[in-house]
């Protein structure tokens, strides 16, 4: 299914080795080499076929297998050499971190060597503290946690990022100072801007010697599209850059996507497809360059014209508005109406053109035919706002479709 194949790709993408869990086998007609033979498509061959992934065939139900995947965990985990100190100051990473009413920031640690426990000076991405308390994933409070132990911390000033390494220091002047100092370099590191590989500098990076390889996430509406893309994609490779395909897959681009180009330092190309409003500000914010294409030949033409420094982008679209279509109505005259709710920014008859998107994935494409305001024509409708909305030549518009009005803005070239 696609999300297997994105956590393939992700644990790929972090260089994690893999156990596959073949889940189900209790039902009649399971058929774990159907299983294998589709896990190999993708490079994850079984040990029983000659490959190097461990497979499990288990039932979470019936309880079938399950030790025997444990002990496969714990092999791994020899052949892999773990091995934790119990003795030293505490370590571990963050899984996950909240602020929760009452009790303030409170983050998931799990330790990776050494042994946490209450009352421990400690330091986390930027902030620094004291264990105020220790609470196990049943709920019950406890005076310490070893190796492998997840526990929730009770204690920190503020809220880290999930996988920030958990550091416990010998007193607090040392974790004040450690902290001050990661915040002071955050600050320098935001203000100097991203590193992130964009088509506009990408000769200019390849020249300097700094990108070898350039990565790529496609998202596509079908399948087809994505294949397609993939295989002209990689077609493109000179011996300057080898292109590689990390990740592909149907629909619109998620923050999953923006997260997993930032990580291998990718860029995302989309095929008649548009990024989720959280993708899109987190896309910002990670400095991924996200590039959208309704014609595959026009994507890869950007691409090989970046590789060679010839790509000249004179023109950049600009999302002006959201609305969100909440009921459609047919009025004889003007033809199918979307009573419709701004949900970011303004919808303006100024704009250059308008997008119906259904499920992230663009339907259709053109002009925006009237903007209303009960009976009244208007200019713009801003955000938190209901309007109605007509676009030329098309009335399949249904209800929780999204209309996106742009506007395209002229830009200097820039390599």
């Amino acid at each position: 299914m696609p999300q297997t194949i994105e956590a393939i790709h992700h644990a790929k993408a972090a260089s994690v080795p893999i156990i596959v869990a073949i889940n189900k086998i209790d039902k009649p007609g399971a058929n774990s080499d159907r299983v294998k033979n589709a896990l190999s498509e993708h490079g994850l061959i079984s040990e029983s076929w000659g490959g190097d992934t461990i497979m499990v065939e288990v039932s979470a139900k019936e309880k079938i297998g399950l030790d025997n995947f444990l002990e496969m965990i714990l092999l791994q985990s020899e052949v892999l050499e773990l091995k934790a100190d119990p003795h030293r100051l505490a370590k571990g990473a963050v899984v996950e971190a909240k602020l929760e009413r009452g009790r303030g920031p409170v983050a998931t640690v799990l330790v990776q060597s050494g042994t946490l426990r209450v009352g421990d000076v400690f330091v986390v991405g930027v902030f620094s503290g004291k264990v105020r308390a220790l609470i196990t994933h049943t709920g019950s409070k406890v005076q310490e946690a070893g190796p492998s132990i997840p526990v929730e911390v009770a204690g920190l000033p503020g809220v880290p990022s999930a996988g920030d390494v958990f550091q416990v220091v010998k007193d607090e002047r040392v974790a004040r100072e450690i902290a001050e100092d990661r915040a002071r370099k955050q600050r320098t590191a935001d203000l100097s801007g991203s590193a992130k590989v964009t088509l506009d500098d990408l000769f200019a990076k390849i020249k300097e010697g700094s990108v070898k390889e350039l990565a790529l996430v496609i998202k596509s509406d079908v399948q087809g599209s994505a294949e397609a893309l993939t295989a002209g994609v990689e077609k493109l490779a000179t011996a300057a850059v080898k292109l590689r395909v990390i990740h592909s897959g149907v629909g619109g681009i998620t923050e999953s996507d923006v997260l997993l180009a930032a990580a291998s330092n990718a860029i995302v190309v989309g095929f008649n497809v548009r990024p989720e409003p959280k993708a899109a500000a987190l896309a910002e914010q990670q400095g991924v360059d996200i590039r959208l294409y309704t014609i595959i030949y026009d994507a890869l033409a950007e691409i090989k014209a970046a590789m060679e420094g010839l790509l000249e982008p004179t023109l950049k679209e600009r999302a002006l508005g959201r609305a969100e279509v909440r009921q459609v109505f047919t009025v004889s005259k003007a033809g199918v109406i979307a009573g419709s709710y701004v949900v970011d920014g303004t919808i303006t008859r100024a704009a250059v053109g308008v997008r119906v998107i259904r499920d992230n994935v663009v339907v259709y494409e053109g002009k925006l035919g009237s903007l209303r305001r009960f009976k009244d024509d208007v200019r713009e409708v801003a955000q938190g706002y209901e309007c109605g909305i007509s676009v030329e030549n098309f009335n399949d518009i249904k209800a929780g479709d999204i209309i996106e009005a742009y506007a395209i803005d002229k830009i200097a070239a820039k390599l």
